[in-house]
């Protein structure tokens, strides 16, 4: 891990599009700007950490209620037909 001091209005480079810069700085917290492409995903470390557990507890699924869906569309297309 890279540990850097700044000031405020001082900014890191990182690679070649992206900066970080220090917008504030508090007793217990620093505010900082980041400026990516769009195409870069920014998220703060929780939130990705949410989004992953949400994703995994997706993938495992109900095979119950996908039973349930199966049989709800398998109905449609029989009355379609009819």
């Amino acid at each position: 891990m890279l540990i850097l001091t700044r000031k405020i209005g001082e900014s890191i480079i990182i690679g070649d599009n992206i900066t970080i810069k220090i917008v504030e700085a508090g007793k217990n917290s620093v505010r900082i700007g980041i400026d990516a492409p769009k195409e870069i995903t920014v998220l703060r470390q929780e939130v990705f950490e949410s989004i992953q557990k949400e994703n995994i507890l997706s993938s495992k699924g109900d095979k119950a209620d996908i039973t349930k869906v199966a049989k709800i569309f398998g109905n449609k297309e029989l009355k379609k037909k009819e």
